[in-house]
């Protein structure tokens, strides 16, 4: 899935409209698996000045960036936190880890050749999914739209658990900013 949509299908399943800090830490969560591919990417493309093509097609597929992605999208690390959490009875814990095991799961189920070693370090396996989000070579004409309604719904449950104007323009700009992604995707590949 596109960031965006962790962000608000995170947020829609593991935030709260009476705590504050359980939906921010709803929000990281959905957001953290990505963070070292933004970083790994930023620095390369902008700091670097290493082309996209090079970042997309080299290094993104290189085994220490794909060691990265092992390590931050590894179900095994986040159930042992979640674990922790629910031990804990750590409801910020909690909802951050739970919302982060929900972007692996979705993850899980549509990345082909991108996919990465969700059960590092017991294995570097990789789950190649028939579809994609993003790869039209791999249904993603059929999957990206379900994914735009899936964050439709997501900004609908968020819009009415939360009444601040600031909070729900947030979560309008997310769902724009998902199916203009969405169009791109659809558009170029």
């Amino acid at each position: 899935m596109n960031t965006t949509a962790h962000l608000l299908l995170g947020s829609a399943a593991f935030g709260s409209a009476k705590s504050r800090r359980v939906s921010i830490a709803a929000l990281l969560g959905a957001f953290v698996p990505d963070v070292s591919l933004y970083i790994l990417c930023g620095v390369s493309i902008f700091i670097l000045g290493i082309s996209p093509h090079v970042v997309f097609d080299e290094l993104y597929f290189s085994d220490s960036w794909q060691t990265v992605f092992s390590i931050d999208n590894s179900f095994i690390l986040w159930g042992a936190v979640f674990a922790i959490a629910i031990a804990r009875k750590q409801a910020v814990l909690i909802a951050f880890t739970a919302s982060a095991l929900l972007h692996l799961f979705t993850d899980f189920a549509m990345h082909h050749d991108d996919a990465r070693a969700h059960f590092w370090p017991v294995t570097d396996w990789r789950f190649v999914s028939p579809v994609s989000y993003w790869d039209s070579a791999h249904h993603a004409q059929w999957v990206a739209p379900l994914e735009g309604l899936v964050a439709l719904v997501c900004a609908v449950v968020l819009c009415f658990r939360h009444s601040k104007p600031l909070l729900r323009f947030g979560v309008l700009v997310l769902l724009i900013a998902e199916l203009l992604i969405i169009r791109q995707w659809l558009m170029f590949f």
